[in-house]
């Protein structure tokens, strides 16, 4: 199969998983583990999380309706301390490849559900680090954030939408993800789908799919 596209997440994939400093917020503030991912479980379309994501509420709506889940769950815990902990840090490995690609002449996209919170697509915590990912994503041939266009993943109407700004069929594409229920619609659109569950499992995983070396 010959690709023409690769197609990333961004949390997760060029950035280490929000998940790890969720745990570690869990850790400190004496939670059970997972019980971010617990409380965004919980309603998953239409939760505080999933409104965020769509732009539908801003961040005082999602602190006050996120711990109103929290504490139906039993426990105590405010968005805004979610938010504080979201950004990830930055795969240089992943970035390098996003290079390595665009100069073997592959288009490139990335496709992240995000929320309303924070500096640029990444929701970076300072001005050097959302300088940092702003050059990461200078490097797209075009970037779809949820909290923009109002559509957040698994909706395939979002990765339709990639597949129509860059003029390809879903079959020419590679589409990396951390999370499973992310994958599945990519893969049942067509795509070649890459769960992935570390940078080096990620950049041995595309190295196969697109025959070539990745750094």
């Amino acid at each position: 199969m010959s690709f023409t596209t690769v197609i990333f997440d961004f949390g997760g994939v060029i950035t280490a998983s929000p998940f790890e400093a969720f745990n570690r917020l869990e850790e400190a503030r004496g939670l059970p583990r997972d019980f971010v991912r617990q409380v965004n479980a919980r309603d998953p379309d239409i939760n505080a999380w999933a409104r965020f994501e769509r732009a539908e509420i801003d961040a005082a709506a999602f602190d006050r309706a996120f711990a109103a889940e929290a504490r139906a769950l039993g426990h105590e815990l405010e968005g805004e301390a979610v938010l504080a902990v979201l950004a990830g840090a930055v795969r240089p490995a992943m970035v390098s490849a996003l290079d390595t690609l665009k100069s073997s002449g592959f288009a490139i996209g990335c496709i992240t559900n995000n929320v309303p919170s924070g500096k640029g697509a990444g929701m970076a915590r300072s001005d050097s680090a959302a300088a940092e990912i702003a050059a990461i994503m200078g490097r797209f041939d075009h970037v779809i954030e949820s909290s923009k266009v109002g559509v957040r993943k698994p909706d395939p109407a979002i990765y339709r939408m990639m597949c129509d700004a860059l003029g390809v069929a879903a079959a020419d594409c590679i589409y990396l993800d951390d999370l499973g229920i992310n994958c599945k619609p990519a893969a049942m659109l067509g795509m070649h789908a890459i769960k992935v569950t570390s940078g080096e499992q990620a950049l041995a995983d595309l190295s196969a799919a697109l025959g070539m070396p990745l750094p």
